[in-house]
């Protein structure tokens, strides 16, 4: 019964993101162009359609896409486009408009609504927005990536063979990736695993791997911190000993250099444990360049500074 619930939910994200992205394969090119808002959602395209697509990425390392407004160039690469993906449930919040609009007119697919309705996680603030960093658990976005891959299949059918035998090997090694994280995290002590970042990106990479998360933020940069939320997380830092915090390669750390101050003022020492890659991934000549990479950098970087 479980297996048909799930079932019932991917053909239901599928046929919703279908609706959204009009089919105008006519119009699209051999090489088709594609846009994608994050590294993220680039990594996917690129992994299932290699050199037969001329891709363009509007968010580059150390961009958050919370924040982020389309420039007149990314506007120009938006309207010659001839498929649109961005990841989607309000990540890329000031966008969002301007991508339905563009929707109207040529396929504008958003990755992360193919995930199944009970993989999402909500907001604590009362609110219950979505929490829209799906990437974090492998698990989940691989399902985005799959509904992805049907789509561009049906979008560039003479392609559809070329992109169904890149997901199957994209898939099998982030599969690989996923078991090497769960080993890494499993080897920090259980009282240990807790990790405190600048902003709530973490949450999906916990419940898959098994480590607490908190951030300082919500789940959305564009939320305030106060003198409060400040005060709570150093208590809670000393309560549990917790031994380094983690900055984010896309945020200012200047909210966690106040957690720090916070505790040294209560006579505790913290250490920066390391920056992690959550809303961008790193240069694309770099190893953290590539999603796989991003989060093999993460997990050790978390394991290093808490076992």
């Amino acid at each position: 019964m479980q297996k048909l619930s799930y079932y019932l939910c991917a053909i239901i994200a599928v046929s919703f993101a279908i609706s959204c992205t009009p089919s105008k394969q006519a119009e699209i090119s051999e090489r088709p162009k594609i846009v994608a808002t994050t590294g993220m959602v680039a990594d996917a395209i690129e992994n299932l359609l290699g050199d037969q697509v001329e891709l363009k990425t509007l968010m580059g390392p150390g961009v958050d896409p919370h924040l982020y407004k389309a420039s007149q160039g990314d506007m120009n690469l938006l309207a010659n486009a001839d498929i649109i993906v961005y990841s989607g449930h309000h990540l890329e919040g000031k966008m969002i408009e301007v991508l339905h609009k563009i929707g109207k007119t040529k396929p504008v697919i958003p990755l992360a609504e193919y995930i199944w309705e009970n993989r999402l996680q909500r907001s604590d603030d009362g609110k219950g927005a979505i929490d829209p960093h799906l990437w974090m658990d492998i698990e989940s976005w691989k399902l985005g990536v799959n509904g992805l891959s049907d789509t561009l299949q049906k979008l560039l059918p003479n392609k559809a063979a070329f992109i169904a035998g890149n997901f199957k090997t994209y898939k099998d090694t982030l599969e690989k990736v996923s078991f090497e994280i769960e080993l890494a995290i499993g080897s920090i002590p259980k009282s240990q695993r807790v990790l405190i970042t600048s902003h709530d990106a973490f949450r999906y990479y916990g419940l898959a791997y098994g480590i607490e998360v908190k951030g300082l933020q919500g789940i959305s940069t564009v939320s305030e911190y106060g003198l409060q939320d400040v005060s709570n997380m150093v208590n809670f830092i000393i309560s549990r000993k917790i031994k380094s915090v983690f900055i984010e390669s896309s945020i200012s750390s200047k909210s966690l250099q106040a957690v720090i101050e916070g505790c040294k003022s209560k006579g505790y020492n913290i250490n920066i444990g390391g920056s992690l890659y959550s809303d961008a991934m790193g240069p694309k000549s770099s190893p953290v360049g590539t999603y796989k990479g991003m989060l093999r950098h993460n997990t050790q970087t978390i394991v290093n500074a808490l076992k």
